[in-house]
Formats: structure tokens, sequence, C-alpha cells
């Protein structure tokens, strides 16, 4: 956290750690000192209203040459969203609002092609205002203020089977979690036979009934957390050989933060309350962890996980061209340019994942990597900016134009 961060308007601002993510992940927050109200970043759109508002007057278009100019790893994310898009259960989330599923696909894959013709910077900006539709996020306030955030994948060391020195576990998906046909958490069948509510965090750990379902083990309490929070990791085994687990279900219960009730007990002020102080503190007091991460009931299951960890839509994630926004109200899987000053420039970004405090117009979550490095970055973003959408107009046929063809 080298960098001091400024808001337009604001005062200096001190990093304090918010839980937030795929299933809930870590990003680091910022406080703001101004007299000025706190935004509500997260604040709830009326039942039915979507967070993307159609720009009709050109001069409000941002202007895209900048982020034309970097288009590492575009390709390969576009072709992770048509993969996805590609799948007859992407479907029942179009049309959004006025996209149908068919234009949304037609808008990467005309994307897609725009990428590989290799236009100057200026050119295919040109292209992006004049073919393609640009709608804005509407934000928190209506304004299209928007909080970005970051998360990353961990690497911990850990090991198959319990040991002395591993002793915390991350489980697999029970078989008594019942879920909905769309995937909703439903809960658990109690002794009446009804659906019953799914047991909270400290019940979990209190009970130990999911012995027998053990994925792994690390070796400090807080990683697991950690782990739970962010939703994939990278484990380093006994032997050397990198394992990935990803996100399989949680219990159904909201996320919450443990950061207040820190604050509150006087553990931390908000001017120092951040996540190495917050790992360094349960190193030295590993007796409070349960005391303090059950106050989030939320649970997260875990399953094996080949190669780069994946997103809500099943997909790979790419570092820096990843966005987790809330699937209730974004489009899936479709094309972004995040308009914001952050120490590790993104522009363009495919909406390819979700998190479990993810769940307001006002918030979104970049990706930013596996590993500590990943973490640093992540740690430190938070900041305001736009969010902007692009879609191919319903008319365009921007590849023939630009290839030559008439």
């Amino acid at each position: 956290m080298k960098n001091r961060i400024i808001f337009p308007g604001l005062l200096w601002v001190i990093a304090f750690l918010v839980l937030a993510g795929c299933h809930g992940r870590l990003s680091t927050v910022v406080t703001n000192y101004s007299a000025e109200p706190q935004k509500d970043y997260n604040r709830v759109l009326p039942p039915g209203e979507l967070a993307l508002r159609k720009i009709t007057d050109p001069a409000q278009i941002p202007d895209y040459t900048k982020a034309c100019s970097d288009l590492d790893g575009l390709k390969e994310a576009i072709a992770r969203s048509l993969n996805y898009m590609a799948k007859p259960s992407s479907q029942k989330y179009y049309p959004y609002g006025a996209i149908t599923h068919e234009q949304a696909v037609r808008s990467l894959r005309a994307l897609e092609k725009l990428v590989d013709l290799k236009l100057s910077p200026g050119e295919m900006n040109k292209v992006l205002r004049e073919k393609f539709d640009t709608y804005i996020s509407v934000g928190c306030d209506d304004q299209g203020t928007v909080l970005f955030t970051g998360y990353y994948t961990p690497i911990f060391d850990g090991s198959p089977v319990r040991t002395d020195r591993y002793r915390y576990p991350l489980y697999k998906t029970p078989a008594d979690l019942i879920k909905g046909p769309d995937g909703t958490i439903l809960g658990q069948k109690g002794s009446d036979g009804q659906i019953q509510p799914y047991p909270g965090r400290a019940d979990i750990q209190k009970s130990n009934m999911l012995a027998g379902l053990e994925l792994v083990w690390l070796g400090d309490p807080f990683e697991v957390y950690i782990v739970h929070v962010q939703g994939s990791a990278k484990i380093r085994m006994p032997g050397g050989q990198i394992e990935g687990i990803g996100y399989a279900a949680h219990n159904g219960s909201d996320y919450k933060s443990i950061r207040k009730k820190m604050i509150a007990d006087g553990k931390f002020t908000e001017k120092n309350i951040n996540m190495k102080a917050m790992i360094d503190y349960f190193k030295v007091h590993p007796d409070e962890v349960d005391m303090y991460v059950n106050e989030n009931p939320r649970f997260v299951f875990f399953k094996p996980e080949k190669g780069e960890p994946r997103g809500s839509l099943n997909e790979s994630v790419t570092p820096f061209r990843t966005i987790a926004t809330d699937k209730t109200i974004y489009p899936r899987a479709m094309f972004a340019f995040t308009a914001v000053d952050l120490d590790r420039p993104v522009g363009f970004s495919l909406d390819q994942d979700t998190g479990g405090a993810i769940r307001a117009a006002g918030r979104c979550d970049v990706y930013m990597g596996v590993g500590d490095h990943a973490g640093e970055l992540a740690g430190k973003t938070y900041r305001e900016g736009q969010l902007y959408y692009i879609f191919i107009k319903p008319d365009s046929d921007q590849t023939k134009e630009h290839s030559g063809q008439k």
C-alpha cells in the first residue's frame, strides 16, 4: 500500500480491510475521512431495474483511445465469454433489457474480429464510437459512480492429509446441501422432511458435521477464511506441486464482513485495519480466529480445480480482463470498459464473475491474478470510476467495412 490514494474533492484516505468477493473476496478498502457524506455503494436498485442506461448523446461516450493501445489478453478473455454464450443455459439470462442473446453474441464476435484487425488506437476508438452502442452503469447514485475493488487467487502451503502442521481443513460440498434448479441454495432437509436453512459457519465449525469431507488441510486458520472469502486458491503441497481448488457451493447464508466487529472490540481503528495487519494479528492470536470469522455465517465449499481459476460463469478468469458484478442487474459475459484510475490500468474487460459482497450497481471487482503480487494490487484497489458496456448496433457490420470488404 505504497501509493497515496486521492478521491476528487476528498481528503487523505487510509486503507482498511473489507471482505468481499467470488463467493466472497478479500479486498482492501479505503476509509474516507471527508466531511462529505459517504456514498452508499451498495444501494439496491428498485425491483426490475437494470444497471445499464444507453447513452444517446455522442458527447457522453468515453474516449477509448488509451484502452485501445493495450489489448494484451483481451482476445483470450472474449473467447471465454463466447464459450459461455454458446452454452444453452446462457440464453435464460437474455434478453437483457433490449439486448437479445443473438445481439450479445454478435457483439462479442464483432469485438473479437476488431481486436484481430490491429487498427491504430485512434482508428479502433473511432469504430467503437461509431459502430457500437455504449451503455453506462447508473452506479450507486444514478450519476454513474461505481466503486472498483480488487480480488485475487492466493497461494498457501497445505497438505492432502492432516498433519501436526496442517490441521485446518477446507471442505467438499456435503451431500445434504439442497439446491434449486437454478443453483440457488435452498438448505437441507429437516427431520420433518421440510427444507430448512443450512447451518451457519459457527454451527458447522462446532458440530464437526463435515468430518470426512476434508479436501485439503492448511496450516493457519485465518488462511482458511481468506480462501473462503476469495473463492479459490493454489495450494503448495509438501512435495512442492501446486494444486488448484475452486468454489463449489456455499451454505446459503448472506456474507457479512468481520471488520466492524474487530474495530468495535478495539483490536484496530479505522485508520490501521488492513489485510496484512489482520493476518499478523491472527498469527499472534490464533485462538481468536473462530470468534471473529464466525461473525460471517457464510461457509464455502470447494472442489479440485485444474488449470486457471474459474469465475461464476464456469470459465477461466483472466487477470485484469475479468470483472465481477451483480449478475442480477448486469449482463453476463459482456464486453465492458472500466473508466477508473488504477495502479495497473484495466481498460477493456469482460463481465465473467460475481461476488458475495458485489450486490449492487455501485460495485465492481477486478480480478488481479494469482499470488502475492496480485494480492498486493488487489489490496490497494479502492477507487471510484465509471463502468460502460459496449454492444454492436443492430444494423452495423464493422468487420466488413474495416477489413476492406464492401
